[in-house]
């Protein structure tokens, strides 16, 4: 560890990270990632208007994804697995 303005720092061959910078960068990709999390799970949503949205369902059946609903799907599954690694990262270095 290097000290340099009172910010710990590891040196990583030419590079120099300092918490404070991997952190800063960790905290907007989580808020990039969360935003883009929640946009997919609004938009997985089935029901007209916002009944959708707040759970009120119509009485629909369970159907195949198929297109864009699976991509959807998908994309979903790896942005909430993006969302906790980033997640836990940031506790590893904030901590």
């Amino acid at each position: 560890m290097v000290q340099v303005d009172g910010w710990k720092s590891s040196e990583i061959g030419t590079f120099q990270f300092t918490e404070a910078f991997v952190e800063r960068y960790l905290d907007v990709a989580l808020i990039i990632v969360s935003i883009a999390l929640i946009a997919s799970v609004i938009l997985q949503s089935k029901g007209a208007g916002l009944g959708g949205l707040s759970g009120g369902d119509s009485g629909g059946f369970f159907t195949a994804r198929r297109g864009v609903e699976k991509t959807l799907f998908r994309l979903t599954i790896v942005l909430s697995v993006i969302f906790v690694l980033l997640a836990i990262a940031t506790v590893m270095v904030s901590g």
